[in-house]
């Protein structure tokens, strides 16, 4: 899959109005018609730039790219709409005129002024860490989210003035927003620097907000967090983002999830693993152990000679995916405990159980020193030497004899 931020020389967590400053820039650097030299070469470097853009300016392309999935492989899924409303494009058409306006000015047909004009001032995208619990990620919550916000000043209703007379046409760009500057072959639209590209001026500014048509709240909104949803996944409410300067459409609010790490379970994806640990009694003739899910708990059976380290999977008792709508496993993990603080009848019992593994003789494990301080075991090759009872050690220690074997066979070579 292609590195689109890469491409366009952005960061993961770049605003929309970064992601486009990017593409008008890189779009005009490498327009065929500015690359007469080298137009081919130029004109893939368009097409690469315009397809970075036009995927990561889809939220839900985006989102696809961010978890590795190509947002170009017809198999892969993605969002659905619910519980992420709001989602929409950037426009890239509209980002495109632009371009070619700034480039050939109003030569083609421009009308860049008039489109300019049709067009809403939007405000700044803004972005909030929403951590969770494990438990609210899987089943779901709502959340009431504060943060500093511009807002619409409702006194001027976004204009700015303190009454609708004192608005005045700008009288550097006549009310367009935009003057026409001249570089050579090139006629570039620029936004008018007196007004800021609003093609009127404040004679009277509003008391309260100063003139700008916004004033700064703190700013609390409701939240629906889907169910299943994952660490480091964002969503979208639109319009809940920074109302423009003067007037205008507000922009969004992103909100970033981390879910906080869990006393017992691990995610991934939408497999929930836990570790639980067993007496050597139960891992040995087997038992009976609970085990915690979303539901409440479940009894699992653990077989005999279970070994330390081995995993049961509970299917259809880990998350529902907010992406596929399936359900995970539950994976269990036993680790058997070994006994602490025994008393001597305790320490006794066990040291006789080991005698009878080895038929009345040294444990399997003991060890002796040869006579050039070697380690060397003393264990037994019949059944009463406990291989039957523990087959792995008994493996280990024929790995350990062929090992002394190996060293001592090659001394005598060289």
């Amino acid at each position: 899959m292609k590195d689109y931020y890469k491409i366009l020389g952005v960061s993961k967590d770049a605003t929309e109005d970064q992601l486009k400053k990017a593409y008008r820039h890189l779009a005009m650097k490498y327009h065929p018609d500015r690359n007469r030299d080298d137009p081919k070469t130029a004109e893939e470097k368009f097409k690469e730039v315009k397809e970075a853009y036009e995927t990561l300016s889809d939220p839900q392309k985006r989102q696809m790219v961010d978890q590795g999935i190509d947002p170009n492989d017809a198999q892969a899924g993605g969002f659905g709409g619910g519980g992420f409303g709001g989602f929409g494009g950037f426009g890239g058409a509209d980002a495109f005129s632009d371009i070619f306006s700034s480039v050939f000015g109003d030569a083609f047909g421009g009308g860049r002024s008039a489109h300019r004009q049709s067009r809403q001032m939007r405000g700044a995208d803004m972005q909030y860490h929403l951590e969770i619990t494990l438990e609210e990620a899987i089943m779901g919550c709502k959340k009431d989210i504060t943060y500093d916000n511009y807002v619409q000043c409702e006194t001027c209703k976004g204009s700015g003035a303190a009454e609708s007379g004192s608005l005045k046409t700008c009288p550097k760009c006549h009310g367009t927003g935009q003057i026409q500057m001249s570089r050579g072959f090139f006629s570039t639209i620029q936004e008018c620097p007196q007004c800021s590209g609003r093609g009127k001026i404040v004679d009277k500014p509003c008391s309260k907000c100063h003139g700008d048509g916004r004033v700064r709240v703190k700013q609390t909104v409701t939240i629906t967090v889907p169910q299943g949803i994952e660490d480091g996944q964002r969503m979208r409410l639109t319009g809940k983002g920074q109302a423009p300067l003067y007037g205008g459409v507000p922009g969004d609010l992103y909100v970033l999830v981390s879910v906080k790490e869990h006393a017992i379970f691990k995610r991934h994806e939408s497999d929930l693993f836990c570790e639980i640990p067993i007496s050597f009694t139960t891992a040995a003739l087997g038992g009976k152990v609970d085990v915690p899910t979303i539901s409440g708990t479940i009894s699992l059976t653990i077989p005999p000679e279970t070994q330390t380290g081995k995993m049961f999977r509970i299917r259809g008792k880990g998350v529902k995916s907010v992406r596929t709508g399936s359900t995970g496993d539950i994976i269990v993990q036993v680790i058997v405990e070994t006994p602490v603080k025994l008393n001597s009848e305790q320490k006794d019992l066990l040291k006789r159980f080991e005698e009878s593994l080895n038929g009345g003789s040294q444990p399997v494990h003991s060890g002796v020193k040869s006579e050039d301080g070697k380690a060397q075991s003393s264990r037994k090759n019949s059944k009463d030497s406990g291989d039957e009872h523990s087959p792995k050690q008994s493996r280990f220690m024929d790995l350990i004899h062929k090992f002394f074997d190996d060293i001592k066979n090659k001394g005598k070579k060289e």
